[in-house]
This record gives structure tokens, C-alpha cells and sequence, in this order.
């Protein structure tokens, strides 16, 4: 009681505390306000975000020259924000031109800050990235060939970037602003409350006492919360906080306990209802509702865990792991218990989203208020009114830190986008690709998934897969694929990066949890989630499986179809107590069963 005393009377974390107080409350009220100029909302929402990154961060190893380049920053971005907030009337009747020298200090305070946010938050790449394409925009006009350009005014150029809605304020930003915010405060909510255990403790419950039960339970238990928190990262290092260690107890060898939760972690971003920013981001690319990007991953989805849970089972006989103890399954009546935490907020989640049809935000708010709600009780469901303080404070935390981290991502490749729509550079470079391909559809999938993978390396897969859709999108679509098929075949192989050498972010995180060899953990991680690389190009071969909303008959014999394949696959890949020619024979069989389509 005291600590909490202490803790809400600290000048500090009064502060920060009124700050994410102000950020949660800002794009909550936007859903309840009607419209606000673009030009006033995202400002503010980039003035919100600056502070998380250069005076909150939580990084202790800043050194004191890059935390003071990080003032200037965030003071010199502050009043360009609120420069731009307070004359956007004006600048509007600009038409994305700058004028006058405050206007260009405007417009460079800003794109170094964005810059900057974006290094630190997910380091040099994606910066680097938006950097060569600000150089390209504005140097391209001497690089002879069809891969230059036209020269650019300066103040054109700069201005549609900053003082415009084509760069750092563009779609993606409000993308950003207004659906992804809105939803990371919900799974700050959620988690900060008694969702997270609920999350686990349905899940053992449901797997503990299979083969293999701990496994399954970590696939399960990164299902459910990685639909929410859309990070592959966040989920290995929550969920893979408690999954691995039990597995590891359970003697299972420590390169196949990371690999379990390296995968499964991996796929909480292709899970509905969230699959991280990225199907805010489609819904917004496509035009479509977003409902119609949950109906197109929903069997791709199932069918990558299956894979992972059907490798798990072959693994589970191969070591001969038992399942968990009773002792370590929670009883029923707990697991009752806990349930409403998480059955609440995303039953009115989806009940308004789906059935009465309202947008997103206004669903995600409905089950935030209801989140916050239920942190009043406790998980015997006492009531306890300081508790609550510190949970809804904490939540809002929470939330506004992660909401800094994807806004940076988010608003830098803004920029990188930008320069590809002024410099007509993602056109030069799909023909290229066109080129290269030579007319094959094969070809330009596999190059596509190619330049995936290689970004992917390096950014984040919501960027990674906004910059490929930009170029390769367009491409995909000319031979004849149907835009929602380019959108998620390039969303998924956006993800290989996560389990692929040689940056796969989850195997690292995985095997430090478990003290094993990333090498190990990577090849079992890889076996384990072999649907990955196979579920993207069977819905490119059998297009219902992508469409159960309007041909559900036939979606639902592809995806039968493509799971007895997966599961020959899987079965080939880990078994190795099989002749090889015979695990041969099961993965060409295989093949053949996913790739022939119905006709």
C-alpha cells in the first residue's frame, strides 16, 4: 500500500502519467468527435508522440550527446507541429509548396525528428531506408537513365512531404491516427488487466494435458494474444516468458521450446482480429471494410497454426514429451473466472464489428471502456478503487508508449512513400520487375517475396510490407491477381524475416529466453513454420481459400485440401525416423495436393 502511495504521489510519474493520460484521450476523442482536419489531427498526434521517444524512453544506453540531440528535436518538431496545427487553413491554400525560411526550418525540423523517431525505435534500417529516398528525391535528376528524374522544386518537393497529405501526414499517418492507436489501447487495457492470464490459463487448460501440451499451449496462448498485440516480438518475450521455462521443466530439449514460441509468436500477426497494423493499413490501401480483411485471413491463418501444432505432435512422439502436470493446469473454476476478461472486451468487439456493423474504432472504443471497466475487480472480482488507478494509469502507459514505437515506424515510411509517388520511382522500378520476370507470374512471386524477405530483415513487417505493396502491388495485380491476393501474399512473406536467418528477430529473443543456440532454435523454427513459406503461394494457386465470405463451400474444401497437404509436409520435414526417399515422396505428394486447384 505504501509502494502504491509512493508510486502515485511520484513527481515523475505524475507527469508522464498526465501525458499519457492526454495521448489516450486524444485519439479516443476523435472517434466521438466527428471529422478534424488531417492537418490538425496528425500534427497532434506526431506532437504526442515525440515526447515518448526523446525524453520518456525507457533506453538507458542513450549517451548524453544523442539524448540532447534528441531536446532540440523534440522542442524544434514540437512548434513545427504546432506551427503547422495553428496555420493549417493557410498552408492548405498552398497546394504542398513551402514559402518563407520558417516554413523550410518546418519542414526539416520535422523530417530529422521523424527521422530520428524511427532509428530509435526499431534502429538504422528504416531511417537509412528514408534517407536514400529523400537523397533520390532530391539528387534523382542527375542520375542519367530511365531510373531518374525530372528535377524537383525544392519547395515543392519538401512541402508535399511535411505541409501536404503525401508524406509524413499522408494515409498511412492517419491509418495510424485514428484506427491502430485506437486498438493498441484496447490491448494495453486488456493486458494490463487480468486478460493476459486469461489468455494462458484458457490455454492450458484447453492443451496442457495433449502430447506435447506445453508446446500447444504456446501456440495456443500466442494465437490469443498476439491477435491483439500484434507484435511478434512482444508476444515471444510475454507469452515466451512463461511457455518456454515450462517447457525447458518439462524436458523439452531448449532449441525446440524456443522454436515453439518463435513461431507461434510469429503468427499473431496474420491472425485476426488485429494481425498487428497491418490489416488497418490493407483495409485503408484496398478501400475495402475491414471485416472483409478479416474474412480473407482467417483460413490462412488457421492453417499456418495447424502446421505448427501438427509439427509439435511429431515432435511431442519424436522425444517422447508427456504433457503437463495436473498441478500445473489451472482448475476450471479459475479458468471460469478469468475468462470474462478477455470474452467481454472482444465479444463487444466483434459483436459490433461484425454484426451491427459499426467501424472499427467505434467497436475498439466500445471494448476499451469495458476493458477499463472490468480493471476495477481484481480476479476474485473484489472491487479495489486503487488498484484501478494504478492499472488505468499504467494501461495508458502502456499504450502510449506503443503507440509511439508504431507511429514512428508508421510516419517515417510515410516519407518513403512520398518520394515514390513524387519522383515516379515505384513505377520505373515495377517495370523493372515486369522485366525481370519476363511475363511469368511465377517469376515476379518470387521476386516479390524475395524483396520481402530481404526488407523484412531489416524493418519492422507492417513497413516492410507498405513499401513492397507500393512497388509490388501493382505488378501482382497486372497478372491477373485479385488485389486482396498481392496484399496478403506480400503481408505474409513480409513476416519471413521473423524465423528466417539471418536476422529472424523471434529465434533471438526465443533462444535467449531458453539459453540455447539460435542456430538450432532457427532450423526447428523453420520446420515448425514451414506454413509461412507454403500458405502464401497456395492462396495464390486456390484463390477461395481467401474468399469464405462469398464462396464458402469451396474455401472450405481448399482449405481441407491444402491442410492434408501441410500435414504431409510437416509429417515429411520433422519425422526423420523415416526412410528419406519416403519423406521425399510425402513432400512431392504434398505439393502436388496444395498446389493443383479446383477447377
Amino acid at each position: 500500500m505504501q509502494e502504491t502511495n509512493k508510486k502515485l504521489l511520484s513527481p515523475k510519474y505524475v507527469i508522464v502519467a498526465a501525458l499519457a493520460l492526454f495521448t489516450v484521450g486524444f485519439h479516443i476523442y476523435l472517434i466521438f468527435t466527428g471529422l478534424m482536419p488531417n492537418l490538425v489531427s496528425r500534427p497532434i498526434h506526431l506532437a504526442l508522440v515525440l515526447p515518448w521517444v526523446f525524453l520518456l524512453t525507457t533506453d538507458e544506453n542513450i549517451s548524453k550527446f544523442t539524448k540532447y540531440i534528441g531536446y532540440i528535436l523534440l522542442v524544434c518538431a514540437m512548434f513545427s507541429s504546432y506551427y503547422i496545427v495553428t496555420n493549417y487553413s493557410y498552408l492548405e491554400e498552398q497546394y504542398g509548396s513551402l514559402e518563407g525560411n520558417l516554413q523550410y526550418f518546418v519542414a526539416i525540423s520535422l523530417i530529422l525528428a521523424v527521422l530520428e523517431m524511427a532509428r530509435r525505435a526499431v534502429k538504422l534500417a528504416l531511417p537509412l531506408t528514408a534517407a536514400i529516398a529523400l537523397a533520390y528525391g532530391f539528387f534523382g535528376h542527375l542520375i542519367p537513365g530511365d531510373f531518374g528524374h525530372q528535377e524537383i522544386p525544392m519547395d515543392s518537393f519538401l512541402g508535399t512531404l511535411v505541409i501536404a497529405e503525401g508524406g509524413i501526414y499522408g494515409s498511412l499517418t492517419g491509418v495510424s491516427v485514428n484506427v491502430v492507436a485506437v486498438f493498441v489501447i484496447l490491448g494495453a487495457f486488456v493486458g494490463v488487466g487480468e486478460g493476459g492470464n486469461a489468455f494462458m490459463s484458457l490455454s492450458t487448460k484447453i492443451a496442457g494435458r495433449l502430447r506435447g501440451g506445453a508446446a500447444k499451449v504456446s501456440v495456443l496462448a500466442s494465437a490469443f494474444f498476439g491477435s491483439i498485440s500484434g507484435s511478434a516480438s512482444a508476444n515471444v518475450a510475454s507469452t515466451g516468458a512463461f511457455t518456454i521455462p515450462t517447457m525447458k521443466k518439462l524436458k523439452y530439449p531448449s532449441s525446440l521450446a524456443g522454436a515453439t514460441e518463435a513461431v507461434a509468436s510469429t503468427g499473431g500477426q496474420i491472425m485476426p482480429p488485429l494481425m498487428g497494423a497491418g490489416a488497418f493499413i490493407m483495409a485503408e490501401l484496398l478501400g475495402v471494410q475491414y471485416s472483409s480483411i478479416m474474412a480473407a485471413a482467417i483460413f490462412p491463418a488457421i492453417l499456418f497454426f495447424l502446421t505448427v501444432w501438427i509439427g509439435i505432435d511429431v515432435f511431442a512422439k519424436k522425444y517422447n514429451l508427456i504433457a503437463m502436470s495436473d498441478e500445473d493446469i489451472p482448475k476450471l473454476n479459475i479458468v471460469l473466472r478469468l475468462s470474462p476478461f478477455f470474452v467481454i472486451p472482444f465479444g463487444i468487439l466483434l459483436y459490433a464489428l461484425l454484426v451491427i456493423g459499426k467501424t472499427p474504432q467505434f467497436s475498439a472504443a466500445l471494448a476499451i471502456f469495458a476493458s477499463v471497466f472490468l480493471l476495477l475487480v481484481n480476479r476474485e472480482w473484489k472491487v479495489s478503487f486503487k488498484d484501478f488507478i494504478i492499472k488505468f494509469l499504467d494501461g495508458c502507459i502502456t499504450a502510449s508508449r506503443q503507440i509511439a514505437t508504431i507511429a514512428s515506424v508508421i510516419i517515417c515510411a510515410g516519407i518513403i512513400i512520398g518520394v515514390l509517388n513524387v519522383t515516379g520511382v515505384g513505377v520505373k522500378i515495377t517495370s523493372a520487375i515486369l522485366f525481370l520476370s519476363n511475363g511469368e507470374l511465377f517469376a515476379a512471386l518470387l521476386l516479390t517475396a524475395l524483396a520481402c524477405l530481404i526488407l523484412g530483415m531489416e524493418v519492422p513487417t507492417t513497413a516492410a510490407y507498405i513499401i513492397c505493396v507500393s512497388i509490388a502491388g501493382p505488378i501482382l495485380q497486372d497478372y491477373g491477381l485479385s488485389a486482396i491476393q498481392a496484399h496478403l501474399f506480400i503481408f505474409w512473406f513480409a513476416l519471413l524475416s521473423t524465423i528466417t536467418p539471418p536476422v529472424c528477430g523471434t529465434v533471438f529473443i526465443a533462444s535467449g529466453i531458453a539459453q540455447t543456440n539460435w542456430l538450432k532454435v532457427a532450423g526447428k523454427a523453420m520446420k515448425l513454420g514451414i506454413g509461412l513459406y507454403i500458405i502464401p503461394m497456395a492462396f495464390i494457386v486456390n484463390p477461395y481459400l481467401i474468399k469464405p465470405d462469398t464462396h464458402f463451400s469451396f474455401a472450405l474444401m481448399s482449405f481441407v485440401k491444402i491442410a492434408l497437404g501441410l500435414w504431409l509436409i510437416s509429417n515429411a520435414l520433422v519425422n526423420d525416423k523415416q526412410k528419406p526417399l519416403l519423406r521425399v515422396l510425402f513432400a512431392i505428394f504434398a505439393l502436388i495436393i496444395i498446389f493443383i486447384p479446383f477447377q
